[in-house]
C-alpha cells in the first residue's frame, strides 16, 4: 500500500508537469485556446480550413508538440486511474480482514 502511494504522488507530480507544459504550449500562439483536454484539430472541420504545414509550419509543429503533450497528459492521467484503483482495492482489502 505505502508503494501505491508512492507512485500516485510520482503520478500525481508528473501529471502536473505535463498540463505545465500544455499551458505554455497555449500560451505561445493564441489559436490554441486555452483548454488542456482539449486537442488542437488536425483534420477537417466542416466550414473550416485547417492549417497545413505549408501555410504556417511554425504554428503546425508548434501544434504537433502540444498535440504530443496533450496525448502524454492523457496516459498519465489514465495511468493513475488504473493504480488509484489497486490502491483502493488494497484499501477493501484491509478493510475486509
Amino acid at each position: 500500500m505505502l508503494t501505491t502511494t508512492i507512485v500516485l504522488i510520482t503520478l500525481f507530480f508528473i501529471y502536473k508537469w505535463s498540463v505545465s507544459w500544455i499551458e505554455y504550449y497555449n500560451q505561445l500562439d493564441q489559436r490554441f485556446g486555452m483548454s488542456i483536454w482539449r486537442y488542437s484539430y488536425d483534420y477537417q472541420v466542416i466550414g473550416k480550413r485547417d492549417i497545413s504545414i505549408l501555410d504556417d509550419k511554425e504554428f503546425v509543429l508548434l501544434r504537433r508538440k502540444r498535440n504530443r503533450a496533450v496525448t502524454f497528459m492523457y496516459f498519465i492521467f489514465f495511468l493513475s486511474f488504473i493504480v488509484f484503483m489497486s490502491f483502493m482495492n488494497q484499501i477493501l482489502i484491509r478493510i475486509i480482514n
